[in-house]
């Protein structure tokens, strides 16, 4: 779970700070626990921020806003200027089903927004960041099971989605968001018995022909 890597870095990272007597910088100021802690948490910022190259363009543009403005809404040209930095426009963002574009507004669409009924079958547009919301989503009001069989139907891609929600999860936590950070935190936790419910899923046809 995302807290756990947290306290997996925190843990070794303080057990090496505290066999010596004093930890000084290249300057000989002494190093305390909060910079050290700092320091650990920057590297783990860095580490997380590195999985970012496994996304594609239309996520990376969400993670951006999603940092600046959550589902609020913000300025049109303010969307297109970071669209055509991360390589894609407002008018893909619109097809892929992530944002609502009107009235010169821009705004990242909630779980709440999206189709109930949506169908990675026929979808040619799956972001990482519409399947991790919407697995999110059925998460929480279909539970573990719901969520699994959605993953079986995204395929192999929807792993990533797990990555995407240790970096939002991480994100939420420096923002304050809790509510955020809750959703991406249990969707991590509860990613192996997904993945297992999916595998099941997917092999259900095979074993009904082998029968």
């Amino acid at each position: 779970a995302p807290v756990d890597l947290a306290q997996a870095s925190i843990g070794p990272g303080i057990g090496i700070f505290s066999q010596y007597s004093a930890v000084v910088e290249a300057d000989e100021t002494p190093v305390t626990i909060r910079t050290a802690l700092e320091q650990i948490n920057q590297t783990l910022d860095e580490f997380l921020s590195e999985q970012e190259g496994e996304f594609d363009n239309d996520t990376r543009w969400a993670l951006i806003w999603f940092e600046q403005h959550q589902f609020q809404p913000a300025s049109y040209g303010e969307a297109e200027t970071l669209s055509r930095a991360k390589n894609t426009s407002v008018e893909g963002l619109v097809e892929a089903g992530i944002i609502e574009a009107k009235a010169g507004k821009v705004h990242l669409l909630s779980r709440q927004e999206l189709p109930n009924e949506w169908k990675p079958e026929t979808d040619k547009r799956i972001p990482i960041w519409k399947m991790t919301q919407h697995l999110a989503r059925v998460l929480e009001t279909q539970g573990e099971s719901g969520a699994g069989r959605l993953l079986a139907r995204i395929g192999p891609k929807g792993e990533l989605g797990k990555d995407l929600a240790y970096r939002l999860y991480n994100l939420c936590e420096q923002q304050k968001w809790n509510e955020e950070s809750f959703t991406y935190n249990s969707l991590v936790i509860s990613w192996p018995e997904i993945s297992r419910l999916s595998y099941q899923c997917q092999s259900l046809p095979t074993q009904l022909e082998l029968e």
